[in-house]
């Protein structure tokens, strides 16, 4: 066998979810249908939920993954809903990251790759995974004329899902009547903030700066929606040019801002869709290959980025024959607890679908009423919660303590680190809050004890690996807590 995990997909998606295999102490390798790592950048942003839960990665040099990137990074406090004027406030969110860190895609995967690379996981290139079987044990992957064996296959590979279609995983939803343009472009007379116009009668455009003087342009013209699905393949085989955003600039906002040179254009639509289970027997999917939607706000890649997290630690436990039938297929499965977070997705993308391209009257009326709902601290803070990722929640509809499914805050600890740093993939944390430190007897290879300050009233907690709380208690039952470490494979 020549992993224990295979995974499809060499983007971040795929990356993080080798890496934190590979921390788990899981022999994984990873499979990319291109030849070599691709500079363009879709996505850049990576929102507060993201950065909490990537701590669980660390490199050689004991650096979070999270210090790294944000060490490529820029923090940015404010982000757009639906292009409305009226931004979020990430400021006032109880995190350690409240802000989304603006980083390209290419990047992101750079450091992902080189973190990889340290950890000796192997990646292959130009092996495109063309089909597979699996029985009871083993799963069978071909790439080629190669034939890669593993107990479990995961499929991180993107919107056209090979891995997908061939495990029979429907990926149901809405065809897409919209194209976007997006850009990254060199402007010498750039706007001095980012900038986004809305205009009824011309589109609309956003243009925000990222690194090295590069700006993202991105946006939609008015005759670019309401298309059939045929009319949005032919508009996406028509390639823009430079000549073009120049025009698109201007028609806007009445400036080309100096656009001297593109780097990379493209378009992009809206399908959405999303998958109707994320297992088949041993087989997996995330990121893209699990939903697609309009790239609103940089959310695709952080929701996939969040599956792999969810998915790695149960996986783990699985491979080691640790995992209890509830994450293995019950409340707390990776699909019972990923899907509805990818049918959240779909909704939310698609409202801000209809703000932005609503070229109407009703549409310019409806903008202007959310912009005034979101001046409003608690509209405001809801929606902030939902696009950061902090809101997600994996209560169980039969969970008893109020905080059990939500996700920890980051407390500060006696010995001076913090509980979200202190988060790995290979372990539970059991949180004493007892003043004499009554659990420690409790502590094993995959629990670890750790003291704590007295906080909301608990006794203690159990932290999954992935930052959310799996039991709490008012009162220490070391009874009570051992009968959960058995629930959850840990005891």
């Amino acid at each position: 066998m020549s992993a224990d995990v295979i995974v499809s997909g060499a983007g971040p998606v795929g990356l993080l979810t080798a890496a934190l295999l590979d921390s788990a102490g899981v022999k994984v390798e990873v499979l990319e249908r291109l030849t070599e790592r691709s500079e363009n950048s879709r996505a850049a942003v990576l929102h507060p939920r993201t950065l909490e839960v990537l701590t669980t990665v660390r490199a050689e040099d004991g650096r979070t993954l999270t210090d790294i990137l944000l060490s490529h990074g820029r923090t940015v406090p404010r982000t757009h809903f639906g292009m409305l004027p009226q931004l979020l406030d990430y400021t006032e969110l109880d995190t350690p990251h409240p802000y989304i860190l603006q980083i390209t895609q290419a990047t992101t995967e750079r450091v992902l790759a080189s973190l990889v690379e340290a950890r000796g996981i192997p990646v292959h290139y130009g092996q495109e995974v063309t089909g597979f079987e699996q029985d009871d044990t083993v799963v069978r992957v071909r790439a080629g004329d190669t034939v890669h064996t593993a107990r479990y296959l995961v499929g991180a590979d993107g919107a056209w899902s090979p891995v997908r279609q061939q495990a029979g995983i429907e990926f149901p939803g809405t065809p897409g009547n919209t194209v976007s343009y997006l850009a990254d472009v060199h402007l010498d007379a750039a706007p001095e903030h980012a900038s986004h116009v809305w205009d009824q009668e011309n589109g609309w455009v956003g243009v925000v700066p990222l690194f090295d003087g590069i700006h993202r342009v991105f946006g939609v013209l008015p005759e670019d929606t309401g298309l059939t699905p045929e009319q949005v393949a032919a508009r996406r085989s028509q390639p823009l040019t430079v000549e073009d955003l120049r025009g698109i600039l201007k028609r806007i906002t009445g400036t080309d801002y100096g656009l001297r040179n593109a780097v990379w254009i493209s378009t992009a639509g809206n399908t959405t869709r999303h998958a109707t289970r994320y297992r088949a027997g041993r087989v997996f999917v995330a990121g893209d290959a699990a939903h697609v939607h309009f790239p609103a706000g940089g959310q695709g890649v952080n929701v996939g980025m969040q599956d792999a997290v969810n998915l790695a630690w149960k996986l783990a436990a699985e491979v080691k024959g640790q995992a209890t039938p509830l994450i293995t297929g019950g409340a707390a499965s990776y699909d019972r607890e990923r899907r509805p977070v990818a049918e959240s997705l779909a909704q939310n993308t698609q409202a801000q679908t209809a703000l932005m391209t609503t070229f109407t009257p009703q549409g310019a009326a409806l903008r202007e009423l959310m912009s005034t709902l979101l001046a409003r601290p608690e509209t405001n803070a809801h929606l902030a919660g939902l696009l950061s990722g902090l809101s997600v929640s994996y209560r169980a509809p039969d969970a008893g303590h109020p905080l059990e499914g939500h996700r920890v805050p980051d407390l500060h600890l006696p010995d001076g680190d913090t509980l979200l740093r202190r988060l790995r993939v290979d372990r539970f944390l059991l949180v004493d809050f007892t003043p004499a430190g009554e659990l420690d007897a409790l502590g094993s290879p995959t629990v670890e004890v750790v003291p704590a300050r007295p906080w909301s009233g608990l006794a203690a907690a159990l932290v999954r690996p992935d930052g959310h709380f799996a039991r709490a208690w008012n009162t220490a039952d070391a009874h009570q807590v051992r009968e959960a470490l058995t629930d959850w494979g840990v005891s």
